[in-house]
């Protein structure tokens, strides 16, 4: 019986897991080689050791049910004591074993830490990328997206049903080669990391920016089994550069405009004076025709240049507190006067109580008459409603001005506030109108904007400051 014992304890003591010897007490009665390593037991269990005492505190107690059950083996998760202080987790197999007198559990338990442990990383990883604010995604070794996370779906338009299975190119903006995705992917496949910034579409066509980092993921032989793509949006960062540029340029042009402005200016003036001249003196009806053609386009030369001067000049008026809705009103009432709108509804609607401002009333004036004549001009001399609602934004009061007339395309847009532009026929416009709206706006600090679309109308958006000082109504 001796030697059965030893050759019992022989075997158990060859298993690789922990193995234990349990009595319907929850007595531990025996013990392998590995428990005793793993718990740092003695070589043989000495007085009453329970098999809960082996356990944490926290630990879930499964012995009690296998004992009600026949034949049955159970599975269950624990926590042990190891040596050192160290938790280990270990899954449980449990079987129940009858005796000569009495009935024993025979528990195995597998040290299941390290698995425990990647199983919390790839939780903590999954986390991290799933509620990270930049737009992450996730392929497959073809580059077809297995996972997107929130922020990429907000990026893209797109939701994750659409984007999953899908080639990254339902995003491409198309100003890329081909050349230029072969020599990527020869990068990725190569296990090495892309950087560098991209452009794409959303859903809705608009346009986004993204400095792109693409990281291949390697499984445990080094195969390239998927590609993480981690996505900054840089659109707003785009959208300050190029505000940046255009003030930039707007500062040289009016530099260039003062110098302009005085040489032309002088000349005009002498072409202007023997005009006048030669019409009071000459009685030749051909000729006097021929001078005030002459005089007519010297007085549009001048406004031209006088337009220049006003915007590379700063303004002699004084501030004064001014009534923007008055001064909104005012200019929608000038405008309706005007031929072409006999055709045009106006709407006007104040959102809320609108403080008065620090402004030149007779420059910002100028800018919404300017702003609404282009609306009135948008219409083609068809019917149509230019809507202009006044509304208080936090720290800054802002007009939006929005016609259902023929809209701007998309390659005009960007040159909408350069000088001379103008996409109106020869003789009916200068191109300077909103150049100087501009220049008079950032002179208050404020900010002028145009969203449109061809065939879908436009809105004009000028915000303006409120100022330290704040003048209200009585």
């Amino acid at each position: 019986m001796q030697n059965r014992g030893n050759i019992g304890q022989l075997l158990i003591d060859i298993i690789p897991d922990m193995c234990f010897v349990v009595s319907c007490e929850e007595m531990v009665l025996a013990y392998n080689q590995r428990a005793r390593e793993v718990l740092g037991l003695a070589e043989t269990p000495t007085g009453d050791l329970h098999f809960y005492s082996l356990l944490t505190d926290d630990s879930p107690h499964p012995l009690l049910p296998v004992m009600q059950m026949k034949d049955t083996l159970h599975e269950a998760e624990v926590r042990f004591k190891g040596k050192n202080g160290r938790v280990i987790n270990a899954l449980l197999f449990i079987r129940k074993i009858a005796g000569l007198d009495q009935e024993f559990l025979y528990v195995v338990a597998r040290d299941v830490s390290q698995e425990k442990q990647k199983e919390l990383d790839l939780l903590r990883f999954s986390n991290v990328v799933h509620y990270t604010v930049n737009p992450i995604q996730i392929t497959d070794a073809d580059g077809r997206m297995v996972y997107v996370n929130p922020a990429f779906e907000k990026a893209s338009g797109y939701t994750k049903e659409e984007l999953i299975g899908m080639d990254p190119k339902i995003l491409s903006s198309g100003k890329y080669s081909k050349e230029f995705w072969q020599r990527v992917w020869e990068i990725i496949r190569a296990g090495n990391v892309w950087n560098g910034e991209i452009e794409n579409r959303r859903k809705n066509g608009e346009t986004f920016y993204a400095q792109l980092l693409i990281s291949p993921i390697i499984d445990a032989d080094g195969k390239v089994v998927g590609y993480l793509g981690s996505h900054r949006d840089i659109t707003k960062q785009r959208q300050l550069e190029q505000q940046l540029m255009h003030s930039q340029k707007m500062e040289s042009i009016g530099t260039l405009a003062a110098g302009i402005a005085h040489e032309v200016g002088n000349p005009l003036t002498s072409i202007s004076s023997i005009v006048q001249v030669l019409l009071r003196t000459t009685q030749d009806e051909f000729f006097k025709g021929k001078l005030s053609l002459v005089q007519s386009q010297v007085h549009r030369i001048t406004k031209i240049i006088r337009d220049l001067v006003d915007f590379s000049r700063p303004s002699n008026y004084q501030l004064q507190p001014t009534d923007v809705v008055k001064t909104v009103t005012e200019a929608v009432e000038i405008v309706k006067m005007g031929k072409k709108a006999k055709d045009v509804e106006f709407v006007t609607s104040v959102r809320q109580k609108i403080p008065l401002l620090s402004l030149v009333p007779d420059q910002v004036s100028q800018v919404f008459i300017n702003i609404l004549l282009n609306a009135v001009d948008a219409m083609d001399g068809k019917k149509g409603k230019v809507e202009t609602v006044i509304d208080q934004d936090g720290d800054s009061v802002r007009v939006r001005m929005t016609d259902n007339g023929v809209g701007i395309s998309s390659e005009h847009l960007p040159k909408i506030f350069t000088p001379f532009f103008t996409t109106k026929r020869v003789g009916e416009g200068t191109g300077l109108g909103l150049w100087v709206s501009y220049g008079i706006i950032e002179s208050f600090r404020g900010d002028i904007t145009v969203e449109s679309k061809r065939g879908q109308g436009t809105t004009f958006s000028v915000t303006l400051p409120l100022n330290a000082e704040e003048y209200h109504h009585a």
